[in-house]
């Protein structure tokens, strides 16, 4: 009987200790379970980057690609067909309108005819190899071609998607192969009146801003045509709005570290910007960088401000030292029951 009376007496110790070990097992969990700040995801604060937003212009462009000539060329023929004598010059000299620049001898077998001069019908620059001496020639072949090369154009075409946008005065930004870290400005100065049926293109003539002895005729350009300025509004990264459906949201931190989700009226599109119609005003904080992560109240920490940040992370050291105190108080008296 006395056995039976110990074992029972035992067995309600050991259920004693077990339960008091789970109530000190729970009391410690909820020591140090995190305090849910307001807004926040289980009080957590998300690493972003912002920027100001502001009313900026967005100029739309069509790119496309040129060829650069001498706004004034001409093919020069002899007015006799018979045999190139000689010429008076070679590739790349200088003519003015007047001068001979060939003789052409018009002789048959049994015939003897005075030789004819061929003269330069503008001044410039010669442009192409002249025929060599010995060369048979007719009316229709040309001896040279004399080119205005202080004078050139790039002649372009745009697709007919654009036409709508086409006209005299449009600003462009010209780059070559040779130099393709300079841009050379230019302006249009012509513009097709109908579009090539084979090609679906306008073909436009841009006038440079400005001469440029590293520009020569012959070269391959690079066209940059801006069509529309788009103003008025404030503009932020396309890749910082978050989208549900075919709703657009942006995220505007706001000065107690929290965001509010703002849905967005989009207007025109330029590259990796976008025009913001309605729902952000100039001079808000939107966050441009982690905002995949946030919610409507998400607590923030703004990396664009270093100040503001170091202060965020020093705050938040000193919470988190705390909490840490206290739980470690918290565990010596469940230690000493």
């Amino acid at each position: 009987m006395k056995i039976k009376k110990s074992y029972f007496v035992v067995a309600g110790v050991a259920a004693l200790i077990a339960v008091c070990g789970i109530v000190s097992h729970i009391q410690r969990n909820q020591n140090a379970a995190p305090v849910a700040k307001k807004g926040g995801r289980g009080g957590s604060v998300v690493s972003v980057k912002t920027m100001t937003t502001e009313i900026t212009t967005l100029h739309g462009y069509v790119t496309t690609n040129g060829e650069v000539e001498s706004q004034n060329s001409v093919s020069v023929f002899p007015d006799m067909a018979g045999k190139v004598m000689s010429t008076s010059v070679l590739l790349g000299s200088s003519v003015k309108k007047g001068d001979i620049i060939a003789y052409v001898d018009p002789s048959a077998p049994g015939t003897s005819y005075r030789s004819s001069p061929v003269y330069a019908p503008i001044s410039g620059s010669i442009i192409s190899t002249p025929l060599k001496n010995g060369t048979k020639v007719t009316t229709s072949n040309a001896i040279a071609i004399i080119g205005d090369i202080s004078n050139l154009q790039i002649t372009a075409n745009v697709p007919e998607r654009y036409v709508s946008v086409l006209k005299n005065g449009l600003k462009a930004n010209v780059s070559v192969e040779a130099y393709p870290d300079v841009v050379f400005p230019a302006t249009v100065s012509r513009v097709s009146p109908v579009v090539d049926a084979t090609s679906r293109t306008k073909q436009i003539i841009l006038h440079f801003d400005r001469h440029d002895d590293r520009i020569n005729a012959g070269m391959f350009a690079k066209v940059v045509l801006y069509t529309e300025d788009y103003s008025g509004s404030v503009v932020m990264p396309v890749d910082s709005l978050v989208q549900n459906g075919d709703d657009y949201f942006a995220y505007v931190a706001k000065d107690d570290d929290t965001v509010s989700k703002r849905k967005v009226e989009l207007g025109k599109k330029v590259d990796a910007m976008v025009q913001i119609v309605d729902g952000v005003k100039a001079g808000e904080k939107v966050v441009i960088q982690g905002q995949t992560t946030l919610a409507d109240g998400s607590k923030i920490l703004d990396l664009s401000n270093p100040k503001k940040s170091e202060k965020n992370e020093k705050a938040e050291k000193a919470e988190k030292s705390e909490k840490s105190e206290k739980s470690g108080k918290n565990g010596e008296g469940h230690g000493q029951r």
